[in-house]
Protein backbone atom coordinates (compact mmCIF):
# COMPACT_ATOMS: atom_id res chain seq x y z
CA UNK A 1 0.00 0.00 0.00
CA UNK A 2 2.97 2.53 0.39
CA UNK A 3 4.02 1.32 -2.37
CA UNK A 4 0.86 2.34 -4.21
CA UNK A 5 0.69 5.53 -2.55
CA UNK A 6 4.33 6.48 -4.07
CA UNK A 7 3.36 5.81 -7.16
CA UNK A 8 -0.06 8.01 -7.12
CA UNK A 9 2.35 10.68 -5.65
CA UNK A 10 4.55 10.37 -8.59
CA UNK A 11 1.70 10.33 -10.94
CA UNK A 12 0.33 13.54 -9.26
CA UNK A 13 3.68 15.39 -9.65
CA UNK A 14 4.19 14.34 -13.32
CA UNK A 15 0.98 15.98 -14.47
CA UNK A 16 1.87 18.35 -17.20
CA UNK A 17 5.34 17.95 -17.65
CA UNK A 18 7.25 17.46 -20.25
CA UNK A 19 10.65 15.52 -20.39
CA UNK A 20 13.88 17.45 -20.69
CA UNK A 21 14.86 15.75 -24.15
CA UNK A 22 17.75 17.09 -25.76
CA UNK A 23 17.05 17.33 -29.67
CA UNK A 24 19.50 17.21 -32.59
CA UNK A 25 18.83 20.33 -35.03
CA UNK A 26 20.02 19.84 -38.81
CA UNK A 27 22.88 21.80 -39.83
CA UNK A 28 20.86 24.09 -42.09
CA UNK A 29 18.81 24.86 -39.07
CA UNK A 30 21.72 25.73 -36.65
CA UNK A 31 23.29 28.25 -39.05
CA UNK A 32 19.65 30.00 -39.89
CA UNK A 33 18.53 32.72 -36.95
CA UNK A 34 16.81 30.72 -34.60
CA UNK A 35 12.57 31.16 -34.55
CA UNK A 36 11.60 32.68 -30.75
CA UNK A 37 9.15 30.03 -29.47
CA UNK A 38 9.08 30.85 -26.17
CA UNK A 39 6.53 31.15 -23.96
CA UNK A 40 6.76 34.97 -23.66
CA UNK A 41 6.27 35.24 -27.27
CA UNK A 42 3.35 32.60 -27.18
CA UNK A 43 1.53 34.54 -24.92
CA UNK A 44 2.17 38.10 -26.31
CA UNK A 45 0.42 36.76 -29.65
CA UNK A 46 -2.35 35.75 -27.14
CA UNK A 47 -2.51 38.48 -24.91
CA UNK A 48 -2.55 42.19 -25.49
CA UNK A 49 0.09 44.51 -24.82
CA UNK A 50 -0.14 45.79 -21.61
CA UNK A 51 1.17 48.74 -20.00
CA UNK A 52 4.28 47.70 -17.08
CA UNK A 53 3.45 49.40 -13.76
CA UNK A 54 7.33 49.95 -13.33
CA UNK A 55 10.20 49.35 -16.21
CA UNK A 56 12.88 46.64 -15.33
CA UNK A 57 15.35 49.62 -14.49
CA UNK A 58 12.98 50.49 -11.69
CA UNK A 59 11.16 53.59 -13.17
CA UNK A 60 7.56 53.90 -12.55
CA UNK A 61 5.14 54.67 -15.13
CA UNK A 62 3.40 56.64 -12.72
CA UNK A 63 2.85 60.14 -13.94
CA UNK A 64 0.67 63.03 -11.29
CA UNK A 65 -1.93 65.05 -13.22
CA UNK A 66 -4.07 67.51 -12.42
CA UNK A 67 -2.39 68.89 -9.16
CA UNK A 68 -3.69 72.16 -8.47
CA UNK A 69 -1.91 72.43 -4.82
CA UNK A 70 1.65 73.19 -7.02
CA UNK A 71 2.74 75.70 -3.70
CA UNK A 72 4.17 72.41 -2.00
CA UNK A 73 6.29 71.84 -4.10
CA UNK A 74 7.70 75.26 -3.10
CA UNK A 75 7.39 74.59 0.34
CA UNK A 76 10.37 71.98 0.33
CA UNK A 77 12.31 74.12 -2.40
CA UNK A 78 15.62 72.10 -1.68
CA UNK A 79 14.08 68.90 -2.53
CA UNK A 80 12.52 70.20 -5.51
CA UNK A 81 15.61 71.36 -6.60
CA UNK A 82 17.58 67.75 -5.55
CA UNK A 83 14.69 66.09 -7.73
CA UNK A 84 14.87 68.32 -10.88
CA UNK A 85 16.85 66.73 -14.06
CA UNK A 86 20.46 67.24 -14.86
CA UNK A 87 19.59 70.05 -17.75
CA UNK A 88 16.96 71.84 -15.14
CA UNK A 89 19.39 72.21 -12.16
CA UNK A 90 23.04 73.42 -14.67
CA UNK A 91 19.84 75.94 -15.76
CA UNK A 92 18.85 77.03 -12.86
CA UNK A 93 22.61 76.78 -11.16
CA UNK A 94 23.70 79.24 -13.18
CA UNK A 95 20.79 81.68 -13.85
CA UNK A 96 20.38 81.99 -9.96
CA UNK A 97 24.01 83.55 -9.64
CA UNK A 98 23.57 85.39 -12.89
CA UNK A 99 20.21 86.94 -11.75
CA UNK A 100 22.17 87.47 -8.30
CA UNK A 101 25.32 89.17 -9.99
CA UNK A 102 23.19 91.17 -12.02
CA UNK A 103 20.87 92.70 -9.37
CA UNK A 104 23.61 93.53 -7.15
CA UNK A 105 25.54 95.37 -10.02
CA UNK A 106 22.47 97.51 -10.75
CA UNK A 107 22.20 98.36 -7.43
CA UNK A 108 25.66 99.41 -7.35
CA UNK A 109 25.60 101.52 -10.37
CA UNK A 110 22.38 102.95 -9.05
CA UNK A 111 23.93 104.52 -5.73
CA UNK A 112 26.95 105.60 -8.28
CA UNK A 113 24.55 107.37 -10.31
CA UNK A 114 22.40 108.75 -7.64
CA UNK A 115 25.61 110.10 -5.97
CA UNK A 116 27.06 111.60 -9.20
CA UNK A 117 30.25 109.39 -8.82
CA UNK A 118 29.76 109.07 -13.12
CA UNK A 119 29.56 112.81 -13.30
CA UNK A 120 33.12 113.35 -11.29
CA UNK A 121 34.97 110.52 -13.60
CA UNK A 122 38.42 111.28 -13.45
CA UNK A 123 38.54 113.78 -10.49
CA UNK A 124 40.95 113.79 -8.11
CA UNK A 125 39.14 115.99 -6.21
CA UNK A 126 35.93 113.77 -5.50
CA UNK A 127 35.48 110.33 -3.23
CA UNK A 128 33.33 108.20 -4.88
CA UNK A 129 31.30 105.19 -3.26
CA UNK A 130 33.47 102.59 -5.35
CA UNK A 131 36.69 103.84 -6.42
CA UNK A 132 37.00 102.91 -11.07
CA UNK A 133 33.47 102.49 -11.50
CA UNK A 134 32.49 104.20 -14.18
CA UNK A 135 29.73 102.39 -16.01
CA UNK A 136 27.00 99.21 -15.63
CA UNK A 137 29.54 96.63 -16.92
CA UNK A 138 32.12 98.11 -14.18
CA UNK A 139 29.41 97.85 -11.38
CA UNK A 140 28.56 94.30 -12.42
CA UNK A 141 32.34 93.25 -12.76
CA UNK A 142 32.53 94.84 -8.97
CA UNK A 143 29.38 92.90 -8.05
CA UNK A 144 30.47 89.53 -8.87
CA UNK A 145 34.35 90.08 -6.87
CA UNK A 146 32.26 90.80 -3.59
CA UNK A 147 30.19 88.07 -3.87
CA UNK A 148 32.65 85.72 -4.68
CA UNK A 149 35.42 87.37 -2.44
CA UNK A 150 37.84 87.17 -5.78
CA UNK A 151 39.34 90.85 -4.64
CA UNK A 152 41.53 91.86 -7.92
CA UNK A 153 42.28 95.15 -5.99
CA UNK A 154 41.34 97.60 -8.63
CA UNK A 155 37.64 98.24 -7.63
CA UNK A 156 37.75 99.11 -3.81
CA UNK A 157 34.90 100.50 -1.73
CA UNK A 158 35.40 103.69 0.31
CA UNK A 159 34.48 104.49 3.81
CA UNK A 160 32.48 107.75 2.98
CA UNK A 161 30.04 106.18 1.39
CA UNK A 162 27.27 104.33 4.18
CA UNK A 163 24.95 103.02 1.82
CA UNK A 164 27.66 100.82 0.08
CA UNK A 165 28.71 99.24 3.50
CA UNK A 166 25.15 98.44 4.13
CA UNK A 167 24.55 97.26 0.53
CA UNK A 168 28.44 94.96 0.40
CA UNK A 169 26.85 93.39 4.22
CA UNK A 170 23.52 93.22 2.42
CA UNK A 171 25.14 90.70 -0.83
CA UNK A 172 27.63 89.19 0.75
CA UNK A 173 24.97 87.57 3.75
CA UNK A 174 22.78 86.96 0.78
CA UNK A 175 25.42 85.82 -1.70
CA UNK A 176 26.23 82.79 1.24
CA UNK A 177 23.35 81.58 1.57
CA UNK A 178 22.91 81.18 -2.56
CA UNK A 179 25.84 79.90 -2.37
CA UNK A 180 24.99 77.28 0.68
CA UNK A 181 21.70 76.35 -1.55
CA UNK A 182 23.22 75.80 -4.66
CA UNK A 183 26.38 73.97 -3.92
CA UNK A 184 24.88 71.89 -1.32
CA UNK A 185 22.17 71.07 -3.79
CA UNK A 186 24.72 70.10 -6.54
CA UNK A 187 26.71 67.97 -3.60
CA UNK A 188 23.37 65.80 -2.71
CA UNK A 189 22.26 65.32 -6.46
CA UNK A 190 26.31 64.54 -7.33
CA UNK A 191 26.52 62.03 -4.10
CA UNK A 192 22.66 60.51 -4.76
CA UNK A 193 23.46 56.28 -5.04
CA UNK A 194 20.83 56.23 -8.27
CA UNK A 195 24.12 54.75 -10.27
CA UNK A 196 24.85 52.56 -7.77
CA UNK A 197 22.14 50.66 -8.75
CA UNK A 198 22.69 50.29 -11.92
CA UNK A 199 25.25 47.68 -10.68
CA UNK A 200 22.24 45.95 -8.53
CA UNK A 201 21.26 42.80 -11.58
CA UNK A 202 18.01 41.65 -11.62
CA UNK A 203 17.14 38.17 -13.39
CA UNK A 204 15.16 39.01 -16.98
CA UNK A 205 12.94 36.47 -15.70
CA UNK A 206 11.24 34.48 -12.74
CA UNK A 207 10.34 30.70 -12.72
CA UNK A 208 8.27 28.46 -10.60
CA UNK A 209 9.70 25.18 -9.56
CA UNK A 210 10.22 22.28 -6.48
CA UNK A 211 12.55 23.35 -3.72
CA UNK A 212 12.03 20.57 -0.80
CA UNK A 213 8.89 19.74 -1.91
CA UNK A 214 7.26 22.74 -2.59
CA UNK A 215 6.18 25.23 -5.07
CA UNK A 216 8.20 28.19 -4.84
CA UNK A 217 8.92 31.48 -6.95
CA UNK A 218 12.00 32.55 -7.64
CA UNK A 219 14.60 35.34 -9.23
CA UNK A 220 18.01 36.37 -8.74
CA UNK A 221 19.87 39.00 -8.18
CA UNK A 222 23.59 40.26 -8.04
CA UNK A 223 26.21 42.96 -7.65
CA UNK A 224 28.69 43.44 -9.80
CA UNK A 225 30.46 45.68 -7.46
CA UNK A 226 33.25 44.58 -5.63
CA UNK A 227 32.20 46.90 -2.72
CA UNK A 228 29.53 45.29 -0.59
CA UNK A 229 25.81 46.93 0.26
CA UNK A 230 25.62 46.93 3.36
CA UNK A 231 22.19 45.76 5.49
CA UNK A 232 20.98 44.21 2.09
CA UNK A 233 17.17 43.59 2.28
CA UNK A 234 14.32 42.60 -0.34
CA UNK A 235 10.80 43.01 -0.57
CA UNK A 236 8.32 41.86 -3.06
CA UNK A 237 4.81 43.14 -4.09
CA UNK A 238 2.02 41.59 -6.19
CA UNK A 239 0.59 44.67 -8.48
CA UNK A 240 -2.94 43.04 -9.48
CA UNK A 241 -6.22 44.72 -9.94
CA UNK A 242 -9.10 43.18 -8.04
CA UNK A 243 -13.02 43.32 -7.12
CA UNK A 244 -13.96 42.92 -3.01
CA UNK A 245 -16.98 41.15 -2.01
CA UNK A 246 -18.40 44.45 -2.14
CA UNK A 247 -18.05 44.95 -5.38
CA UNK A 248 -15.35 47.52 -5.03
CA UNK A 249 -12.74 47.73 -7.94
CA UNK A 250 -9.22 48.08 -6.94
CA UNK A 251 -7.22 48.96 -9.94
CA UNK A 252 -3.41 48.08 -9.25
CA UNK A 253 -3.74 46.28 -5.85
CA UNK A 254 -0.89 46.19 -4.29
CA UNK A 255 -0.27 42.07 -1.88
CA UNK A 256 2.96 41.54 0.02
CA UNK A 257 4.99 38.63 -1.38
CA UNK A 258 7.05 36.93 2.09
CA UNK A 259 10.18 36.30 0.70
CA UNK A 260 11.61 35.17 3.89
CA UNK A 261 10.36 38.23 6.34
CA UNK A 262 9.73 35.80 9.02
CA UNK A 263 12.74 33.45 8.65
CA UNK A 264 15.24 36.25 7.73
CA UNK A 265 15.92 35.26 4.91
CA UNK A 266 14.69 38.71 3.46
CA UNK A 267 18.40 39.74 4.85
CA UNK A 268 20.62 39.28 2.07
CA UNK A 269 24.77 38.78 2.07
CA UNK A 270 25.37 39.77 -1.67
CA UNK A 271 28.54 38.83 -2.32
CA UNK A 272 27.45 37.18 -4.81
CA UNK A 273 24.51 36.48 -7.11
CA UNK A 274 21.81 34.60 -4.75
CA UNK A 275 18.26 33.23 -5.45
CA UNK A 276 15.49 35.09 -3.56
CA UNK A 277 12.58 32.11 -3.10
CA UNK A 278 9.11 32.60 -2.18
CA UNK A 279 7.18 29.64 -1.13
CA UNK A 280 3.86 29.66 -1.99
CA UNK A 281 1.75 28.08 0.72
CA UNK A 282 -1.22 29.28 2.49
CA UNK A 283 -0.57 32.32 2.58
CA UNK A 284 0.97 33.16 -0.77
CA UNK A 285 -1.12 35.27 -3.73
CA UNK A 286 -0.45 32.62 -5.88
CA UNK A 287 -1.87 29.57 -3.60
CA UNK A 288 -4.74 28.51 -5.55
CA UNK A 289 -3.00 29.22 -9.20
CA UNK A 290 -2.15 26.35 -11.23
CA UNK A 291 0.05 26.75 -14.23
CA UNK A 292 -3.28 27.01 -16.81
CA UNK A 293 -4.43 29.93 -14.53
CA UNK A 294 -1.12 31.80 -14.12
CA UNK A 295 -0.57 32.00 -17.88
CA UNK A 296 -4.26 33.25 -17.82
CA UNK A 297 -4.05 36.01 -15.38
CA UNK A 298 -2.61 39.65 -15.60
CA UNK A 299 -0.49 40.12 -12.99
CA UNK A 300 3.03 42.07 -12.41
CA UNK A 301 5.71 41.20 -9.64
CA UNK A 302 7.70 44.15 -8.35
CA UNK A 303 10.78 43.46 -6.37
CA UNK A 304 12.76 46.46 -4.32
CA UNK A 305 16.37 45.70 -3.20
CA UNK A 306 17.32 48.12 -0.51
CA UNK A 307 20.82 48.58 1.60
CA UNK A 308 23.52 50.89 2.42
CA UNK A 309 26.28 51.91 0.02
CA UNK A 310 29.71 50.56 1.96
CA UNK A 311 31.95 53.97 0.58
CA UNK A 312 29.24 56.45 1.42
CA UNK A 313 26.76 55.08 3.88
CA UNK A 314 23.87 56.31 2.04
CA UNK A 315 20.77 54.50 1.01
CA UNK A 316 21.11 52.56 -2.19
CA UNK A 317 17.26 51.61 -4.12
CA UNK A 318 17.13 48.98 -7.28
CA UNK A 319 13.60 47.86 -8.45
CA UNK A 320 12.73 45.61 -11.17
CA UNK A 321 9.59 44.09 -12.35
CA UNK A 322 8.06 40.81 -13.68
CA UNK A 323 5.04 40.75 -16.11
CA UNK A 324 3.03 37.45 -16.30
CA UNK A 325 4.59 37.12 -19.62
CA UNK A 326 8.17 36.67 -17.19
CA UNK A 327 7.18 33.99 -14.76
CA UNK A 328 8.09 30.67 -16.68
CA UNK A 329 6.38 27.63 -15.07
CA UNK A 330 8.60 24.21 -14.56
CA UNK A 331 12.25 26.10 -15.25
CA UNK A 332 14.66 26.49 -12.21
CA UNK A 333 18.42 29.12 -12.96
CA UNK A 334 21.63 27.61 -14.12
CA UNK A 335 24.22 27.56 -11.50
CA UNK A 336 26.80 30.70 -12.43
CA UNK A 337 29.19 29.96 -9.18
CA UNK A 338 32.17 27.76 -10.08
CA UNK A 339 35.30 26.87 -7.40
CA UNK A 340 38.56 27.87 -9.00
CA UNK A 341 42.10 28.16 -7.72
CA UNK A 342 41.82 29.93 -4.38
CA UNK A 343 38.77 31.51 -5.11
CA UNK A 344 35.47 31.67 -6.23
CA UNK A 345 34.21 32.48 -10.06
CA UNK A 346 30.25 34.22 -11.15
CA UNK A 347 30.04 33.55 -15.04
CA UNK A 348 27.28 36.85 -15.69
CA UNK A 349 26.52 35.25 -18.94
CA UNK A 350 24.29 32.97 -17.35
CA UNK A 351 23.51 34.82 -14.96
CA UNK A 352 19.41 35.46 -17.14
CA UNK A 353 19.94 31.36 -18.43
CA UNK A 354 17.24 28.69 -16.64
CA UNK A 355 16.33 24.70 -17.64
CA UNK A 356 13.42 22.79 -17.58
CA UNK A 357 12.69 20.71 -14.83
CA UNK A 358 10.12 18.27 -13.55
CA UNK A 359 7.48 20.50 -12.16
CA UNK A 360 3.83 19.43 -11.62
CA UNK A 361 1.30 21.64 -13.07
CA UNK A 362 -1.42 22.04 -10.31
CA UNK A 363 -1.35 24.45 -7.94
CA UNK A 364 0.03 24.56 -4.71
CA UNK A 365 -2.60 23.69 -3.11
CA UNK A 366 -3.49 20.53 -4.60
CA UNK A 367 -0.25 19.76 -4.42
CA UNK A 368 0.10 19.92 -0.68
CA UNK A 369 -3.22 17.91 -0.58
CA UNK A 370 -1.78 15.08 -2.47
CA UNK A 371 1.47 14.84 -0.78
CA UNK A 372 -0.50 15.26 2.41
CA UNK A 373 -2.93 12.26 1.02
CA UNK A 374 -0.04 9.95 0.46
CA UNK A 375 1.71 10.56 4.07
CA UNK A 376 -1.77 9.58 5.64
CA UNK A 377 -1.86 6.62 3.12
CA UNK A 378 1.88 5.67 4.40
CA UNK A 379 1.17 6.04 7.50
CA UNK A 380 -1.82 3.74 7.61
CA UNK A 381 -0.14 1.24 5.85
CA UNK A 382 2.95 1.15 8.43
CA UNK A 383 -0.13 0.78 11.16
CA UNK A 384 -1.68 -2.21 9.24
CA UNK A 385 1.38 -3.72 9.16
CA UNK A 386 2.61 -3.23 12.72
CA UNK A 387 -0.78 -4.55 13.87
CA UNK A 388 -0.52 -7.30 11.59
CA UNK A 389 2.62 -8.42 12.70
CA UNK A 390 1.55 -7.83 16.73
CA UNK A 391 -1.25 -10.42 15.94
CA UNK A 392 1.56 -12.93 14.53
CA UNK A 393 3.37 -12.64 17.15
CA UNK A 394 0.68 -13.31 19.67
CA UNK A 395 -0.43 -16.66 18.21
CA UNK A 396 2.99 -17.83 18.01
CA UNK A 397 3.10 -16.94 21.75
CA UNK A 398 0.08 -18.50 22.38
CA UNK A 399 1.46 -21.88 20.31
CA UNK A 400 4.56 -21.73 22.60
CA UNK A 401 2.37 -21.95 25.80
CA UNK A 402 0.31 -24.59 24.39
CA UNK A 403 3.17 -27.21 23.65
CA UNK A 404 4.82 -26.34 26.82
CA UNK A 405 1.52 -27.27 28.60
CA UNK A 406 1.22 -30.72 26.41
CA UNK A 407 4.92 -31.53 27.07
CA UNK A 408 4.63 -30.84 31.06
CA UNK A 409 1.74 -33.28 30.73
CA UNK A 410 3.30 -36.05 29.06
CA UNK A 411 6.43 -35.64 31.62
CA UNK A 412 4.15 -36.06 34.44
CA UNK A 413 2.19 -39.29 33.08
CA UNK A 414 6.15 -41.09 32.21
CA UNK A 415 6.93 -40.00 35.70
CA UNK A 416 3.79 -42.20 37.35
CA UNK A 417 4.43 -44.81 35.20
CA UNK A 418 8.29 -45.65 36.25
CA UNK A 419 6.83 -45.30 39.78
Amino acid sequence: MARDSRVYMNQDMEIGVTPREPKKMPKQARDDPPITTDRTRLLAETKKPRQRYMEKDGKCNVHHGNVQETYRYFSDLFTTLVDLEWRFSLLIFTMVYTVTWLFFGFIWWLIAYIRGDLEHIGDKNWIPCVNNLNGFVSAFLFSIETETTIGYGYRVITDKCPEGIILLLVQAILGSIVNALMVGCMFVKISQPKKRAETLMFSNKAVVSMRDEKLCLMFRVGDLRNSHIVEASIRAKLIKSKQTKEGEFIPLNQTDINVGFDTGDDRLFLVSPLIISHEINEKSPFWEMSRSQMEQEEFEIVVILEGMVEATGMTCQARSSYLDTEVFWGHRFTPVLTLEKDFYEVDYNSFHDTYETNTPSCCAKDLAASLQEGDLLSRLSSATLQSSNMEVESEVVEEEAELTGANGTASKVQEEVSA
